[in-house]
C-alpha cells in the first residue's frame, strides 16, 4: 500500500483536512500543522515552488497507527512489529519505476520547511536514509537540513548508519546513500525501530505489508521501498559542516553539532504524496516512542504475569517517562518492572508503575495513584548518573537521574486503598 492510499483510507473517514491556498515554506506551514495536531487531524497542504501536494500528521494519533498496523489494539500492535523485527520478510524486488523522474541534482526545488524561527535553516522531516556495506542494509530516519543546491547535512547518532558511515571513511571513501520520502507509515515505523545490526528495516516493514517492493536506486543500486515521493542518491562525505539547532521532542532546541556533509548526485520524483513530520507534535512522537513502547511491554510482561498498559507519556515527550499498569503478585514486582523498563529503553528519565485500577492514559489517574499508594521512603528508588537521552536538556551530555516509583497498592489490606467510583 502507498502513502497515498492510506491517507485516502483517513480521508474516508473524515480524518483529513485540505488547505486550499499555497503556503510560504517559512514557519507558515507550522501554524497549520501545530492547530491539525491539536484536533488529531492529517493535514494536506501546498507550499509555494512546490506543485504536488503535502501531507502531515498521517499517524498522529493511535487509532492511526495501529489502522497503518492494521491492529485493533495495544497488542495486537506491539506483536505485529516485535514479529517483524524477528522475522524480517524479503521483499519483492521491481524495476526502479518509471514514474520515478529524474529532475536533476538541484535539492533548493524540495518543499524543506524551516519550522520554527530558532531552527538552522529549512529541513526535510520525515527522510529514511539508506545505506548498506559488505551486504548488510540499514535504513534509518534522520532530519536533514538544506545546506546548498546540492548539499544537505543530517543528524546522524552514533547508531548503524553512523558505523556504515565511519567504516567507509576509514577506508578513504564516501558513503553511498539513498534518502527517500513519502511511504507508508508501516515502513516509516520499520526504520524507527533500530533492530540489530544486520537485521534490514526494509524487511522488517515487508513483514508488516507483504505486498511491499523495493527497486535498486540507478546510480549506487541501493535497494529501496517503493512506492516513495521522492528519492535523492548522493554520498555523505567526510567534511563536516554545522547543523542546528532544531526542534526535537522534548519541544526544546537540539544543539548545533558538526556533522557530514552530504553530497547530493540524482533527484527521482513522483505524484505520491509528500510526507512533512511536525518536529515535536504527536507523529513525531509516535513514529519514535511506539517502537520502544513495544519493546517495554515486552520485556515487562517477561517479569509480571499481566500487564495491562504501557505508555510512553505525552509530558515526556514518549520518550523520556513511562507509566505502566500491572497486576502484581508481590510487592516486590514494580521494583522489578520499572528496572525492566529501564533495560527495554535506556533513554527513559522516570517510570511510574501503577495498578491495573489506574489508566496510563489519565494523568489525573496516575497523580492519584502517586497520591495515595506512594510513599517515598519505600517506594522511590533513584539510580543516579545512568546513561539516558541527550534530548533531556538538564542531562550532562546523555547522563541523568533515573526515578522509578511505585504507585501500587500494597496486597495487605487493599481495601484501604480502593477508589470509590460513585454509584458502584
Amino acid at each position: 500500500m502507498s502513502l497515498r492510499l492510506f491517507v485516502e483510507e483517513l480521508r474516508s473517514r473524515g480524518l483529513v483536512e485540505s488547505i486550499t491556498r499555497v503556503l510560504g515554506r517559512d514557519l507558515e506551514p507550522t501554524r497549520y500543522m501545530l492547530d491539525a495536531d491539536k484536533r488529531g487531524a492529517t493535514l494536506l497542504f501546498r507550499v509555494e515552488g512546490w506543485s504536488s501536494e503535502i501531507v502531515s500528521g498521517v499517524v498522529n494519533t493511535r487509532e492511526k497507527l495501529y489502522r497503518a498496523l492494521h491492529a485493533r489494539g495495544d497488542e495486537e500492535a506491539y506483536m505485529k512489529l516485535l514479529n517483524a523485527l524477528e522475522k524480517p520478510s524479503k521483499p519483492g524486488y521491481t524495476g526502479f519505476p518509471e514514474y520515478l523522474k529524474r529532475v536533476g541534482d538541484d535539492v533548493t526545488r524540495l518543499p524543506f520547511i524551516k519550522f520554527y524561527r530558532g531552527d538552522g535553516g529549512r529541513y526535510l522531516t520525515s527522510s529514511i536514509y539508506i545505506a548498506c556495506i559488505e551486504g548488510v542494509c540499514n535504513a534509518s530516519i534522520h532530519r536533514t537540513m538544506l545546506v546548498g543546491r546540492r548539499e544537505l547535512v543530517a543528524r546522524i547518532v552514533p547508531r548503524h548508519l553512523y558505523y556504515i558511515h565511519r567504516r567507509y571513511a576509514e577506508r578513504g571513501l564516501e558513503t553511498p546513500v539513498a534518502i527517500v520520502v513519502g511511504v507508508h507509515p508501516a515502513v516509516m515505523l520499520a526504520a524507527a525501530s533500530s533492530p540489530p545490526f544486520g537485521v534490514f528495516e526494509i524487511e522488517v516493514a515487508a513483514s508488516m505489508l507483504p505486498d511491499l517492493k523495493v527497486a535498486l536506486t540507478p546510480r549506487y543500486g541501493i535497494p529501496v521501498p517503493i512506492p516513495a515521493a521522492v528519492i535523492i542518491e548522493g554520498r555523505i562525505t567526510r567534511q563536516r559542516v554545522r547543523e542546528g539547532p532544531f526542534t526535537d521532542l522534548t519541544n526544546t532546541y537540539d544543539r548545533v553539532r558538526e556533522e557530514p556533509l552530504i553530497k547530493v548526485d540524482s533527484i527521482y520524483v513522483s505524484d505520491e504524496l509528500f510526507h512533512v513530520v511536525l518536529p515535536g507534535g504527536n507523529e513525531h512522537m509516535y513514529l519514535q516512542g511506539f517502537p520502544r513502547e513495544a519493546l517495554i511491554w515486552r520485556a515487562v510482561r517477561s517479569v509480571v504475569p499481566r500487564v495491562h498498559k504501557v505508555r510512553l507519556t505525552r509530558g515526556g515527550g514518549r520518550w523520556l517517562h513511562a507509566v505502566v499498569s500491572i497486576d502484581k503478585l508481590s510487592d516486590g514486582d514494580p521494583k522489578v518492572v520499572g528496572m525492566a523498563a529501564f533495560a527495554a529503553h535506556p533513554s527513559l528519565k522516570a517510570v511510574v508503575v501503577v495498578d491495573s485500577d489506574v489508566d496510563p492514559d489519565d494523568p489525573v489517574d496516575v497523580e492519584w495513584a502517586v497520591a495515595t499508594r506512594f510513599q517515598a521512603s519505600r517506594d522511590l528508588v533513584v539510580i543516579a548518573r545512568a546513561r539516558c537521552s541527550s534530548l533531556d536538556p538538564s542531562s550532562e551530555d546523555g547522563i541523568c537521574d533515573k526515578v522509578l516509583i511505585d504507585a501500587t497498592a500494597p496486597l495487605k489490606d487493599r481495601d484501604r486503598f480502593r477508589k470509590v467510583i460513585e454509584g458502584i
